[in-house]
């Protein structure tokens, strides 16, 4: 069944696209459960409020659009979670609200299947002279659920929320984190096959924020889909399968969420050196690449302690990172570093000269630089990529390659987290005294 929300967590209204017939749109439905075709939308800026009630009369003033979104196609699966990233400004909030049908879009359409649940701002759809429990009520029954069903549920709400006595408040007294708290744990108990979430998570503390983390997981694992915008790039990378990187109303990446964030951390870097465009890859396989050009990276080699060339290391072995850039500027004291990643695109370790106390010194135009990061393969098994840069020692960079080579760690013992660190355990089993056996109850 197609729903559409038509507010940000108040509820939903079914509907069938008229253009398409009963049958195909079952099969769509079977396999996505968002579809975002072709859709742009524009906004109308008036200068002033005459000029707005003059556009509305035969040979009114003419209106300036802004297009806040073009074009953008998206498809997401069921069981999906899938991130919008991208710089203020670019579109994200405004097409969140479309897909819960909060704004209308110009051109194009969302097609949406099943129960669509919208955690959009701070406080949208709660009373604020109503009481937590007063506007979790309100929300379950706008959102179409039987009373009787809501009062089964909300212990679990209570539950999440912990805000103790606050519940029984009205909601004008809450802090932010406590409204979000409420607002999030009505959104997710009220079984949505589709949550929205547009940047919840940046005012909840941090073990608010790890609880939500583990419940997106939860949702992802029950086959729900979860559509979020974040500009916590670590998160993205950790929750989200894939993600979306727009630039001014438009898609400029889709793809793996560990390459969006990089192609945005190098639109970022870009942005501030003002170079404005990408350079080729040439000379290294990279998943993305940026930088002025000072200097650029022609070779990156993974050895082992003797200088053979690995991509299998055990804990403890000796790992060597070679990089080799060729300089086509003269530059005072380069600073090149290394940043190693797991699989989901996590940083795990990072360095870099500067950081080490390495001065390098004067490099001329023409000359090639050669260095060599030893370190002991502290990982746990995993696979890793590496990234290398040249910069600046103000941090700038003249040639950022991003995950140009990678490695794995095979260690045979089964380790949590990312670092296999060497413990040493002891321990000691004493028998109680006689007199304490006596003491002990019978």
């Amino acid at each position: 069944m197609v729903c559409f929300a038509v507010g940000r967590n108040t509820g939903f209204r079914y509907s069938r696209p008229s253009s398409l017939s009963a049958a195909p749109w079952r099969g769509i439905l079977s396999i996505r459960v968002i579809a975002v075709q072709n859709v742009s939308k524009s906004f109308a800026l008036f200068r002033n409020p005459a000029q707005r009630v003059r556009q509305l009369l035969p040979g009114g003033a003419r209106v300036h659009e802004f297009w806040a979104l073009r074009g953008v196609s998206l498809r997401v699966e069921s069981g999906e979670v899938v991130a919008l990233i991208g710089p203020n400004g670019s579109g994200k909030s405004t097409l969140l609200q479309i897909v819960c049908g909060v704004l209308q879009p110009t051109t194009g359409r969302v097609l949406c299947a099943g129960r669509v649940t919208g955690l959009l701002e701070l406080g949208a759809g709660f009373n604020p002279d109503f009481t937590g429990r007063e506007n979790v009520y309100m929300s379950g029954e706008v959102m179409g659920l039987p009373r009787r069903l809501i009062e089964t549920r909300f212990p679990d709400i209570t539950e999440f929320a912990e805000i103790g006595e606050f519940m029984d408040r009205p909601v004008r007294e809450y802090s932010s984190g406590m409204y979000l708290r409420l607002a999030f744990s009505t959104a997710i108990h009220v079984d949505p096959d589709i949550l929205v979430v547009d940047e919840a998570l940046a005012v909840g503390d941090a073990v608010f924020s790890a609880r939500c983390v583990r419940k997106f997981e939860q949702f992802r694992i029950a086959g729900k889909t979860v559509l979020l915008v974040s500009h916590d790039l670590g998160l993205v990378k950790r929750l989200a399968s894939r993600a979306v990187f727009l630039v001014d109303g438009q898609v400029r990446f889709l793809g793996a969420a560990s390459d969006a964030v990089n192609r945005y951390v190098g639109f970022v870097l870009e942005k501030q050196h003002d170079t404005g465009e990408e350079r080729s890859n040439a000379g290294t396989s990279a998943s993305f690449r940026h930088g002025d050009g000072a200097s650029r990276i022609m070779d990156v080699a993974i050895t082992d302690r003797f200088g053979r060339k690995c991509s299998a290391f055990e804990a403890g072995d000796r790992l060597c990172v070679r990089v080799q850039a060729e300089m086509r500027k003269d530059v005072d004291d380069p600073v090149v570093g290394l940043l190693i990643r797991n699989r989901i695109g996590m940083d795990v370790f990072g360095t870099n000269t500067r950081v080490e106390g390495i001065e390098i010194g004067a490099v001329a135009a023409g000359d090639v630089l050669e260095v060599c990061f030893e370190l002991d393969c502290a990982f746990a098994r995993n696979e890793y990529t590496v990234t290398v840069a040249t910069q600046y020692r103000d941090g700038m960079s003249q040639d950022w390659v991003d995950d140009v080579a990678s490695f794995r760690v095979v260690n045979a013992a089964e380790i949590a987290g990312v670092v296999h660190t060497p413990t040493v355990i002891q321990y000691s089993i004493r028998q109680p005294s006689a007199a304490a056996k006596e003491a002990q109850p019978e």
